[in-house]
């Protein structure tokens, strides 16, 4: 997992980077929560994510948006964060010409900058959103969504209220060819303490069977 140091639009990004083990492998970037509220690459459920998909052979990146850690610049309210993010992207693609096709995960904050990036970028073919906060920022934006992908969030969350959540996936379903499905871990709260585990198979079995999906499609 070799520290990463590369250029962003606000300066200087500090990330972490696990090569793929095959040169046509998927790409996953990982984005972190609220950097005001301690979000950084190093959360417990980035640091978890990174790892699932880097155990299924994925070229993954986990950086730190610009002001927290080693990289430059200020929090900019999402608009420069977005920027990073799609820096970040470009940065892996760099190194992976032949890859296929990229996934995006984002937690809570970082949900939210995700889905604005897959909706700029054709070749994601999937993403994960852990705790998005349909409350707090204005997901309109997915009009349609592009890419199907798998939204989890605690019964227990008070930062983002199931209800809150639940409007949002139902919009999103109403989309044909499009499929967007959601996983309610019973008595989670917003940071899944003491749930982390459980998060963690939920995200693992959507991706592997996306994954088997993809490999009989591509069989036919």
């Amino acid at each position: 997992m070799p520290e990463v140091i590369f250029t962003g639009p606000a300066g200087r990004i500090e990330g972490r980077y696990q090569p793929p083990k095959k040169r046509n492998a998927r790409i996953a970037v990982i984005l972190h929560p609220h950097p005001q509220f301690g979000g950084t690459m190093n959360n417990q459920i980035v640091y978890r994510l990174f790892y699932l998909f880097a155990e299924r052979g994925f070229a993954v990146l986990r950086f730190n948006f610009r002001g927290v850690g080693r990289s430059q610049g200020e929090f900019d309210h999402g608009q420069g964060e977005l920027s990073d993010a799609a820096a970040a992207l470009d940065w892996v693609q760099s190194f992976n010409p032949d890859s296929r096709a990229c996934w995006i995960a984002g937690f809570s904050f970082g949900s939210w900058i995700g889905m604005q990036l897959l909706m700029r970028r054709p070749e994601v073919e999937g993403f994960i959103s852990i705790a998005p906060q349909p409350n707090l920022y204005d997901f309109s934006f997915l009009a349609p969504c592009p890419s199907s992908g798998l939204i989890v969030n605690g019964s227990a969350d008070r930062v983002a209220t199931p209800n809150d959540v639940q409007t949002l996936v139902e919009k999103l379903k109403t989309q044909k060819g499009i499929v967007v499905e959601q996983n309610v871990l019973e008595g989670a709260n917003h940071f899944f303490d003491k749930q982390v585990d459980p998060l963690m198979d939920v995200v693992g079995g959507y991706v592997d069977r996306r994954l088997a999906e993809a490999e009989a499609k591509a069989e036919v």
